[in-house]
């Protein structure tokens, strides 16, 4: 298949796009650029695919002709970075993705593969949600995820078939490194510092997902006969993978020699649920979470003790995306709706 692949140079895409060349597709990659200044370490003999260079909001009818599938993964990424500037995070994530879906649609790509976050759950209830639940988002990133939904499953029709994929919070090693994600963040504080000192009490439940698990996620719905993931939405992890904050945080410290844990009392993050993974692993043919937060957690320390990770890189702006986007902005590379100068 030949396919389009955008945000290449992000955590996920970054691991995606080797993946998806691998099970023989081609695949043409399409970044913006600002996370290029951050690799926190090389990928090994692994194929990349060439990358276009353009912003999501100047993609052309051009641009996508000629392509069978599009991954999308280009968004402003993260509830943090989306409270930065609510009014671009709209236009980004909301009014330019349905912008490149109507793209899509138009020059006869069939398949549109978007990756939305089970962060549209926002605060849950004491059940499992599940892809039926009532959506609940709290920030301007998961409202624009719900937004997208809703207005990228209207335009499904027997020529355009979008797939929806409300991704877990993910982890685990990737090239374009993210520590402003929990378990990665625990697991750099864990080596940089020794200690995990938490300012909350830890109660509030998140599902995980190890970013690899989510490639193959994306990699079964381009491979899935078109009706099993017409106009569908998948949570993608799995039920077991549920787990408080506190308790990924201990499973962090019992990874990592030495590492300290402390807890505090501030509760002052509302967002808090659980999700139900069944249909995904049900109906989405061969898929299957092949990780937990425990091999996270050892394959981070497996890296960071390779790479030697310093404290200066852990605390790089290259790896925490508002970081990044605020370094840009204020050093005058990017102008107020984050175009490059």
């Amino acid at each position: 298949m030949k396919v389009l692949v955008t945000g290449t140079e992000g955590y996920i895409g970054s691991v995606l796009a080797p993946l998806l060349l691998e099970r023989g597709h081609d695949v043409l990659g399409l970044d913006t650029g600002f996370y290029r200044d951050g690799r926190l370490y090389n990928h090994g003999p692994k194929e990349y695919p060439a990358c276009v260079n353009k912003d999501l909001r100047r993609v052309t009818e051009e641009d996508l002709t000629g392509f069978e599938a599009v991954v999308h993964l280009a968004e402003l990424s993260n509830d943090p970075l989306g409270q930065f500037n609510p009014s671009v995070t709209y236009e980004i994530n909301h009014l330019g993705t349905v912008e490149l879906a109507k793209k899509c649609k138009k020059v006869g790509v069939e398949r549109f593969v978007y990756t939305s976050s089970c962060s549209v759950y926002g605060i849950g209830s004491d059940g499992y949600m599940t892809e039926e639940s009532q959506v609940n988002p709290q920030t301007a990133y998961a409202q624009c995820k719900v937004l997208v939904e809703r207005d990228v499953s209207k335009m499904a029709n027997d020529k355009f078939s979008p797939t929806f994929l409300r991704n877990a919070t993910a982890y685990g090693p990737s090239p374009r490194m993210r520590f402003d994600i929990v378990l990665n963040n625990l697991a750099g504080l864990a080596w940089t510092t020794k200690e995990i000192k938490m300012t909350s009490d830890g109660t509030p439940w998140r599902p995980l997902v190890h970013v690899l698990d989510i490639c193959e996620a994306i990699a079964c719905a381009l491979q899935a006969p078109k009706d099993v993931v017409h106009n569908q939405v998948f949570n993608v992890g799995e039920n077991k993978a549920n787990y408080r904050v506190k308790e990924i945080a201990e499973i962090v410290s019992s990874v990592f020699p030495g590492c300290r844990l402390s807890l505090g009392t501030n509760a002052g993050d509302n967002r808090s649920y659980r999700v139900g993974f069944d249909k995904i692993h049900t109906r989405l043919p061969g898929f299957k979470c092949h990780r937990d937060a425990y091999i996270g957690a050892k394959e981070l320390l497996e890296l960071f003790k390779r790479i030697d990770m310093s404290p200066e890189t852990f605390e790089s702006r290259t790896f925490t995306r508002l970081k990044q986007l605020q370094y840009l902005v204020t050093t005058r590379q990017l102008d107020d709706q984050l175009f490059w100068r």
